[in-house]
């Protein structure tokens, strides 16, 4: 499996993926907002896109979608629940649907509602395994609730799905948002070392470099995967220096979605 990360120099900072069969040189696309930036790429590296794939319905995801069908006239994959909200559905996808890419790729669908109901993440079964996570979990983030979500389907979906996921897997989000996703995690738990020190690695850098994370790193430096830290109960109440009681998992994910919806 051959990824290419396109960063499209937006003002929500969005990233694009190709995921490539090696030997066949047949592309998947996910969330191709910028076409044209995609189809570029693909023809730079010698693929072809034959299929293309919404994470979500939000138009920051979609909006390259008449474009690529157009160019490619690429089978398009979506959430089973978008039929309503994404024009064109090729192949609704369900929990556990598998696409193939050529004759080395394939990805599971994932169901993980939350930033919208109708999200899918797609789980890469390679030898280095991947998550293409759209929304729904970014590099040291969660995704917001604001359009169409819930927070607390988002807590279940990390809870159920992205927290059984194993160390190795590299996260491939939908924005870059790190450094300010970093920022946010040291102000709920400053003493976060490592959380600091690849803040001062980053801080500044051409976003065109994507910094792809691990789920291992993730739950170093993410605090929405770091709901258990006394640190992070702890300042939920008030700063306490003594262990937070009263305080499940659930309540302090809420409380820090709550609290990055303003910060």
């Amino acid at each position: 499996m051959q990824v290419a990360q396109i960063y499209t120099d937006n003002d929500y900072r969005n990233f694009n993926y190709l995921i490539a069969c090696e030997e066949t040189g047949e592309a998947l696309a996910v969330d191709p907002l910028a076409a044209d930036l995609c189809l570029a790429e693909a023809e730079r590296r010698g693929w072809t896109i034959t299929k293309f794939v919404n994470t979500h319905e939000h138009l920051d995801h979609t909006g390259g979608n008449a474009r690529m069908r157009e160019a490619t006239g690429a089978t398009l994959y979506a959430h089973a629940g978008a039929g309503a909200s994404i024009e064109g559905i090729d192949v609704a996808l369900k929990a556990g649907d598998s696409i193939r890419v050529g004759r080395t790729v394939e990805l599971e669908a994932l169901d993980t509602p939350g930033h919208t109901m109708s999200h899918v993440c797609l789980l890469a079964h390679a030898d280095q395994p991947s998550l293409f996570s759209g929304d729904t979990l970014f590099n040291a983030g969660a995704g917001n609730c604001h359009n169409g979500g819930h927070p607390k389907e988002l807590y279940q979906t990390f809870r159920t799905i992205i927290a059984k996921l194993s160390d190795d897997v590299t996260v491939y989000p939908g924005h870059d948002y790190l450094e300010h996703n970093l920022g946010f995690t040291l102000d709920r738990e400053p003493s976060n070392v490592r959380a600091q020190s690849l803040l001062e690695e980053v801080r500044g850098r051409d976003p065109h470099q994507a910094v792809p994370t691990s789920l291992g790193l993730e739950r170093a430096i993410n605090v929405f995967l770091r709901l258990d830290q006394p640190e992070v109960m702890a300042r939920l109440l008030d700063g306490e220096a003594g262990p937070a009681t009263g305080l499940d998992e659930e309540a302090v994910f809420l409380a820090l979605r709550d609290l990055r919806n303003v910060w």
